[in-house]
């Protein structure tokens, strides 16, 4: 089992910037990929960006150029660097770990861009 808890969400001005944390624990070895999603209300939830094992990273076309993923092996942890944000990126991000198949999710984090 992989245990997953974000942090750094908030509320950001419009061309603001963001870093969101994402700490895993428990069966850290067998996790393949790991990845942030997010959901608007109303909206389904989308992938927003994703990063496996040899450090190969995914974008949405909408974050790209914006938004940076990244991991730090020795604190486990996950980070979506988010830059010049927009009002259409407020949504809950949630945090995903992908294992055997099985993907195990975080709790969300709400961040929201307004003036």
């Amino acid at each position: 089992q992989v245990q997953l808890v974000e942090s750094g969400g908030g509320l950001v001005q419009p061309g603001g910037s963001l870093r969101l944390s994402c700490a895993a624990s428990g069966s850290i070895s067998s996790i393949a990929l790991m990845g942030w999603h997010r959901q608007a209300p109303g909206k389904k939830r989308e992938l927003v960006a994703s990063i496996i094992k040899s450090g190969s990273t995914n974008y949405a076309d909408s974050v790209k150029g914006r938004f940076t993923i990244s991991t730090d092996i020795a604190k486990n942890t996950v980070y979506l660097e988010s830059n010049s944000l927009k009002p259409e990126d407020t949504a809950v991000y949630y945090c995903n770990a992908l294992v055997g198949g099985f993907r195990y999710w975080g709790q969300g984090t709400q961040v929201t861009v307004s003036s």
